[in-house]
């Protein structure tokens, strides 16, 4: 795991001082403030959609050390809106990718990559290392564990997240205001939120948020203006419309109140119903599954075998592999359409919707019906490639 060394004095070179030349007439920031940008330390939780234009724009203005917390690689998928990587980077590590584009585009800051994943046993660890945490992580238990543990070492948490047109954004954990368990005291129930992978998101959007970030991280930085402590801003992306809510904090707060009782860090897969690595898992492996080469080969060989799609309308149209479209959420009132005699495959996606599914048709008295695994992704990389991944 990376380590950080002392910090450098925060002397502006001859270079430095033209490169920020824009910051030093500005009486609000002036040599001061740059100099206070170039000694501050921020952590990055996350090199994808939100970290890359927040890590873009803190290096650009002077961030002096950036750490980058990721152990993902580059996928197709994500250049939509992971901009800080390129089609050239597919395959690489984000942390090397990111890292790479940072110091090309200011070679005077310092990059410290954790390739890992941040958990109860490393993040106090981390976090230590740093003035500031900007949260740009995209599920329930990372995002309570990075809140407790800025709670726990004292350091803001500049928090936001996304899903399709709309966006949060808030200041954490500064002592004085609320955190984020004052917000949300407990997790959705697992599966109610979809991911991004299964809700989507408007490409631009982690660049609005993730730009809202950066900039709560240099104010805190130059104790200038009014952060977003105490306020959650709202942004609705499709309707161009920004709303603010005031937020106080919890006095019964487990992790923030004056009398809590998380004074350690948790299990947060378990604090948030979740069982092993991925909340989908459990969900997937409670009900009878085919695999995309059974299910090609009783459809070769002609087996009576009728396909249900419970995707959406619109993801019908990227591709399909000719079952019968019902939605997910028209299932329960489109039963009728359906034989209880018949063997019955249901897929969406990435099987996830559909296990869902399966297990609703089982309880409504349906005996042969099963989940295809892996979706239509599965079946792209199993039996068809012809047919699209999305």
């Amino acid at each position: 795991m990376a380590t950080l060394t002392s910090p450098q004095a925060a002397t502006l070179s001859n270079d430095e001082i033209l490169r920020y030349s824009r910051h030093l007439i500005m009486p609000e920031v002036g040599m001061a403030g740059q100099q206070k940008l170039k000694a501050a330390r921020v952590l990055c939780i996350g090199a994808g959609g939100l970290g890359s234009p927040l890590a873009l724009y803190l290096a650009a203005a002077g961030v002096g050390t950036l750490g980058l917390v990721d152990f993902d690689v580059v996928d197709l998928t994500n250049l939509q809106r992971q901009i800080i990587h390129t089609t050239d980077d597919v395959g690489r590590p984000k942390l090397d990718s990111a890292a790479e584009k940072l110091t090309a585009m200011n070679p005077f800051i310092n990059v410290c990559k954790f390739e890992t994943k941040l958990t109860s046993a490393n993040a106090l660890d981390i976090l230590r290392q740093f003035d500031i945490v900007a949260d740009g992580t995209d599920n329930f238990p990372t995002r309570y564990l990075v809140n407790d543990a800025c709670v726990l070492t004292g350091k803001p948490n500049v928090y936001a997240s996304i899903f399709r047109f709309e966006g949060q954004a808030s200041v954490f954990a500064t002592g004085h205001g609320p955190c984020y368990r004052c917000l949300y005291p407990e997790p959705p129930p697992p599966g109610l939120v979809p991911s991004c992978a299964e809700g989507g998101v408007l490409g631009i959007l982690p660049g609005l948020l993730g730009v809202i970030q950066a900039t709560e991280v240099i104010k805190l930085i130059l104790g200038s203006g009014e952060p977003l402590i105490g306020r959650l801003l709202l942004v609705d992306a499709l309707a161009m419309r920004f709303r603010e809510l005031r937020l106080r904090k919890n006095p019964e707060c487990p992790v923030c109140g004056a009398n809590r009782t998380i004074r350690e860090l948790i299990d947060y897969n378990q604090f948030c119903g979740i069982r092993g690595e991925s909340q989908e898992a459990p969900l997937i492996s409670a009900v009878p599954e085919i695999r995309p080469e059974e299910l090609k080969a009783k459809l070769d060989a002609g087996d009576d075998v009728f396909i249900l799609d419970v995707r959406e309308p619109h993801e019908y149209q990227i591709c399909n592999i000719g079952g019968h479209l019902i939605p997910l959420g028209d299932l329960p009132a489109r039963m009728n359409e359906l034989d209880s005699s018949r063997e019955i495959v249901v897929h969406c996606r990435s099987g996830v919707r559909s296990a869902k599914a399966v297990t609703l048709l089982r309880q409504a008295g349906f005996g042969k019906v099963t989940n295809l695994a892996g979706g239509i992704l599965g079946w792209s990389d199993k039996v068809d490639p012809t047919v699209p991944k999305y």
